[in-house]
């Protein structure tokens, strides 16, 4: 066994012991419901956009994005942009990484990897901030509901064109609308690649935090996620993520695609 194996044996094993320590496990779960309560996700951005999610979740995201190598990355939500900006400088670094393995020039202007990014209202001035960063041509925005036909059709269409396609759901949080997602986008997601949901924690988190929203812990996407995978086979929990993460706003959301 070489060190890096031994390193990553290592680790597997301190993954299982943390997710077994009870006291460490309230912890994070208190860390989570209190930042929650101060808007904790809000505080970072990627490369100079808001990118609105928690530090854990970020990295885990980049790490699923280099191991994957997807030229294809589908998310609906765009806010601010900032994790269309994470999706695509990674989607950039893999192309870079490739010329210089191949001994070629990087080409920007001949890129085949893309991001999509679907939201039913990109705010003008998040637009324009989006539309002019240097990422921008890894990037196509579709403004409109991530549930209407025609968009899922464009979106579908556009996935035909690509072999390893990620998606990443984090627009409307009620259970029909994730629910919809999941039906309409899942069946994109390449063998062994992701479907990234995000905040299931609503599930677990105190009624009155979501008081000005429309989903509850009965009413989310960890909710959407149970119903769907009780008739879908193809998808299954990566629970070993969930323990290695321990605090984050999507345990039980990063499904994995069988090979088919």
């Amino acid at each position: 066994m070489n060190e890096y194996d031994r390193f990553k044996d290592e680790r597997t094993n301190r993954v299982n012991a943390q997710s077994s320590d009870p006291l460490l496990l309230a912890t994070s779960h208190s860390f989570l419901e209190q930042s929650f309560k101060h808007k904790y996700s809000y505080n970072f951005e990627w490369l100079g956009r808001p990118i609105i999610q928690y530090p854990q979740d970020i990295v885990i995201v980049q790490e699923l994005i280099w191991q994957l190598k997807p030229d294809l990355i589908i998310e609906t939500g765009v806010a601010h942009g900032g994790s269309l900006m994470l999706s695509a400088s990674l989607l950039a670094l893999i192309d870079i990484c490739e010329a210089l393995e191949e001994d070629t020039l990087y080409n920007p202007r001949e890129l085949s990897r893309k991001v999509i990014g679907i939201d039913i209202d990109i705010r003008q001035h998040n637009k324009e901030f989006i539309l002019s960063h240097p990422l921008s041509r890894y990037l196509m925005l579709i403004e409109g509901s991530s549930i209407d036909n025609k968009i899922i059709e464009k979106v579908s269409e556009i996935a035909g064109r690509h072999k390893r396609v990620m998606l990443l759901l984090d627009s409307n949080h009620t259970h029909n609308h994730v629910l919809a997602e999941l039906n309409a986008y899942a069946n994109l997601v390449s063998d062994e690649s992701y479907c990234i949901v995000f905040d299931t924690m609503i599930e677990n988190l105190p009624r009155d935090l979501f008081h000005d929203r429309p989903w509850t812990p009965e009413n989310n996407p960890k909710s959407a996620i149970k119903q769907f995978l009780e008739t879908n086979s193809d998808f299954s929990e990566d629970k070993f993520i969930d323990k290695k993460l321990l605090v984050s706003v999507a345990p039980g959301g990063f499904l994995k695609r069988k090979i088919r």
